[in-house]
């Protein structure tokens, strides 16, 4: 962590653009429309942060931890989020496109709406997620774990599920059209 980064955010500075805050200890901070395009977050703790609207491109966010937090509307465009634990956390209409969220903990994370465009997903935890109307055009959910997901009207069109687990999901007119469906456990 970059000592005058910390200093920035809690001046209360929202335009961090490139900053080191990894590990940083943030719970609960207002990052409301924040600028943390390519900042390094790498394991940092923003357990009920607000990123509502922010802008968080090219962010490194591996093994983060943004447990209940706000991302609603929030731009994760090519962010890394590898690890990451987001179980609770509000991303409605959130922008992952390219984003990787590798063995991500998204557990009960309200994903409504969400642009998740060629994500990389795999051996994500989505248990109990709301991912209703969400885009997960050519998204790669290999061996990722969907039970109890609400994938209703979901776009899932070139998406790959090899070897994903769907018990209980809600799939009401979800769209698999040339999507990878091998090994899916309980279609």
């Amino acid at each position: 962590m970059n000592e005058d980064d910390y200093k920035r955010v809690l001046r209360g500075d929202k335009d961090l653009t490139g900053a080191d805050l990894s590990g940083a200890k943030l719970k609960g901070h207002d990052w409301y429309k924040a600028d943390l395009r390519w900042a390094y977050l790498r394991g940092a703790k923003l357990t009920r942060t607000d990123l509502s609207e922010a802008h968080l491109q090219g962010a490194e966010l591996h093994g983060a931890d943004l447990i209940d937090a706000n991302l609603r509307d929030a731009d994760l465009t090519d962010a890394n989020l590898t690890g990451a634990k987001l179980k609770g956390a509000v991303l409605y209409k959130a922008n992952f496109k390219n984003a990787v969220l590798y063995t991500a903990n998204l557990r009960y994370a309200d994903l409504t709406g969400a642009k998740l465009t060629g994500a990389n997903l795999r051996y994500a935890d989505l248990t109990g997620a709301k991912l209703r109307d969400a885009n997960l055009r050519d998204a790669d959910l290999t061996g990722a774990n969907l039970r109890d997901a609400n994938l209703r009207d979901a776009d899932l069109t070139g998406a790959n599920l090899t070897d994903a687990d769907l018990k209980s999901a809600v799939l009401y007119k979800a769209n698999f059209k040339n999507a990878d469906l091998t090994g899916v456990k309980d279609l």
